[in-house]
C-alpha cells in the first residue's frame, strides 16, 4: 500500500474565493504540495467543462465532478453512473408544462432545456459561468450524470415528492437544487480514487464549505471546513481553517502538517 498522501478540494466556496478566483496563496499551495509528491484532485458538484481551465493552470492530477458521478484519473475514466433516460423524459416533460429550467450535465456537455430562463440565468451568473447551451432532449443522445432544477421550494417540491425514494436533492442556490440518483457523493468518487492509488484512507485529506461535503469530510483521515463553510459541516470536520478568501487553504494545509510556514518564503 503506497504511502503518498492525497488532497480533495471542493471549488465554490473553498479552492474559489467569493469572487470566484484563485488566490495567489491557494495557487502557492498547490505548487508546494505538488513539490511534495502530494497528490491534488478538484471534487466539486461542476460538470468538468466548468472548471477544466483549473485542471490544466492548477496541474491537478484528477477530478471528481457531479458530486460523484464522475470520476477521472491523469485521464482515465475510473467511474461513471448516468441517470435514467426515462425518468429525464418524464420530469423534462413535467418541466416544460411548468415552465420550470432545467440544466443537465455530463462528462463534456452542460445544456439547458429553455433558452434565456431567468432563474437559470441568475443562478448561473452568481457562479459567473455562461448561460449552456440549449437542448431540451439531451438524454436521448447522450449521458446525463446529474441534473439542476431552477426554482423555489414550492416549484421544487413536486419533483421531491415524485422521486425521493431514487433521487437526492442538495440546494446550492437560492433557486437551484442538484438532482442525483441516491448513493451519488462525493464520498464514492473519493473512495474510487483511494482504491485505484491503493491510498490508504488515514492519508486523505478534503476541503469543503456546503452541504454536498458532509460525506466528503466525513469519509477522509482528516476533513477540514473552510471559515465560510455552514455551521453544521464544521461540526463534522476534524479541522476548522479560515475562509475561502483569506488563505484558508494555505492555512488549513499548515494546520494539518501538510505544509510548513517556511515551504511559502522564497
Amino acid at each position: 500500500m503506497t504511502t503518498n498522501k492525497i488532497v480533495f478540494f471542493d471549488l465554490d466556496g473553498t479552492l474559489m474565493s467569493h469572487d470566484k478566483t484563485i488566490l495567489p496563496s491557494t495557487k502557492e499551495a498547490l505548487r508546494a504540495l505538488r513539490e511534495k509528491g502530494v497528490i491534488t484532485v478538484i471534487c466539486t458538484g461542476r460538470a468538468p467543462r466548468m472548471f477544466r481551465e483549473l485542471i490544466e493552470d492548477l496541474e491537478f492530477d484528477s477530478y471528481i465532478s457531479m458530486n460523484g458521478q464522475h470520476v477521472v484519473y491523469e485521464g482515465k475514466e475510473l467511474f461513471s453512473n448516468p441517470m435514467d433516460k426515462e425518468i429525464l423524459s418524464e420530469l423534462s416533460m413535467y418541466a416544460k408544462g411548468k415552465g420550470h429550467g432545467i440544466t443537465y450535465s455530463n462528462s463534456e456537455v452542460f445544456a439547458v432545456n429553455e433558452a434565456k430562463h431567468p432563474l437559470v440565468a441568475g443562478s448561473l451568473g452568481r457562479l459567473k459561468l455562461e448561460y449552456p447551451s440549449v437542448d431540451e432532449a439531451i438524454y436521448s443522445h447522450s449521458h446525463v450524470h446529474q441534473i439542476q432544477l431552477y426554482g423555489n421550494l414550492e416549484d421544487i417540491q413536486p419533483y421531491m415528492d415524485r422521486y425521493q425514494k431514487d433521487y437526492v436533492f442538495i440546494r446550492w442556490d437560492e433557486n437551484a437544487v442538484d438532482m442525483l440518483p441516491k448513493g451519488a457523493s462525493k464520498a464514492v468518487g473519493i473512495l474510487k480514487v483511494l482504491e485505484h492509488l491503493n491510498i490508504p484512507v488515514e492519508n486523505s485529506y478534503a476541503f469543503g464549505d456546503g452541504p454536498n461535503d458532509f460525506e466528503m469530510i466525513e469519509c477522509v483521515g482528516t476533513g477540514i471546513a473552510m471559515g465560510n463553510a455552514i455551521p453544521e459541516l464544521k461540526e463534522k470536520a476534524d479541522l476548522v481553517t479560515d475562509t475561502c478568501s483569506n488563505d484558508g487553504i494555505m492555512k488549513g494545509l499548515i494546520a494539518c502538517g501538510l505544509l510548513k510556514e517556511e515551504d511559502f518564503i522564497e
